[in-house]
C-alpha cells in the first residue's frame, strides 16, 4: 500500500503553551513522531499538517515534509481531525499524489516508537479498513459514574457491578496514537468503530497523551528512565 504518515501539529494550544514543539528530553514533542515514522519504513510519504511556519521548520530539521500549510478553517478549535485529513489528501491530490492509506499520528504520544507503527500497519495490510490503538485502563470504567448536586453516592455503583476487579474482565480505552485507515472506506464513511475497524492494543507506557504539565513530567521521566 501506498501509505502516508500524516502528523498534526496546529499551534496555539491552550493547555500546554506551543506543547507540539516543547522540548522532551533533549527534542521538540513532534519530533519524536517524526522518527518513529520514518523509523518505521512503512509510509511513502511523512508529513506534518502545521498552520504555523514556526512549526513547519521544526518539522523539517526532523526529516517531514510541510508541502503547505493548514488552513484556517481546519485549525480553528471547532475542526475535527478528520476534517484536517481531508484537506491534506487534497493536497496532495492536487500535487500529483495519491495514496492508499493514511496513519495519523498524534505528536502528544512520544513514547509510541516505530514498533508500534509497524505491527498497526501489518494489522492494517490484512484488515483494510482501519486500526485503531488502544491500551489497557487503569480502572474500570463499572467503579466510574456521576455525581449529583448534594454528592450522594446513592447507586454511585450498582450491585451487579461490585465486582472484584480480577473477576471483572480488562476494559480498554482509545489512547489516540495511531489510526491507520483504508482512505477509500474512509471516504465511504469517517466513522471508523464498525465492522472491520480493529484494535492494536499499546503498553500503557508507550500510551502517555501529553496534554498538560503533569503528562509533560510523567513523560519526561520515563524516557529518562527507557535512557538509563
Amino acid at each position: 500500500m501506498r501509505c502516508i504518515a500524516i502528523i498534526p501539529a496546529r499551534s496555539g494550544s491552550k493547555g500546554l503553551k506551543d506543547k507540539n514543539i516543547k522540548e522532551l528530553c533533549g527534542k521538540p514533542l513532534m519530533a519524536y513522531s517524526i522518527i518513529a515514522a520514518n523509523e518505521s519504513g512503512v509510509f511513502d510519504e511523512v508529513m506534518v499538517s502545521t498552520d504555523s511556519e514556526q512549526y513547519a521548520e521544526t518539522a523539517r530539521q526532523w526529516g517531514a515534509n510541510v508541502p503547505f500549510l493548514r488552513s484556517a478553517e481546519t485549525s480553528s478549535d471547532t475542526a475535527s481531525s478528520w476534517d484536517m485529513v481531508k484537506e491534506v489528501l487534497n493536497g496532495y491530490k492536487r500535487l500529483g499524489r495519491q495514496f492508499d492509506a493514511f496513519c495519523l499520528l498524534q505528536p502528544t504520544s512520544p513514547l509510541r516508537d516505530a514498533d508500534d507503527i509497524k505491527k498497526a500497519y501489518d494489522m492494517m495490510e490484512k484488515a483494510r479498513t482501519a486500526v485503531v490503538s488502544v491500551c489497557e485502563v487503569d480502572h474500570s470504567p463499572l467503579w466510574c459514574n456521576q455525581l449529583p448536586e448534594n454528592l450522594s453516592m446513592d447507586g454511585f455503583i450498582k450491585r451487579s457491578d461490585n465486582k472484584q476487579r480480577q473477576a471483572a474482565g480488562k476494559y480498554y480505552r482509545l489512547n489516540g496514537s495511531i489510526y491507520f485507515v483504508h482512505i477509500p472506506s474512509f471516504y465511504v464513511d469517517s466513522y471508523l468503530y464498525r465492522e472491520g475497524c480493529f484494535a492494536y492494543i499499546m503498553e500503557r507506557e508507550h500510551s502517555i497523551d501529553i496534554d498538560t504539565m503533569l503528562d509533560f513530567r510523567l513523560a519526561e521521566m520515563l524516557m529518562a528512565e527507557n535512557n538509563r
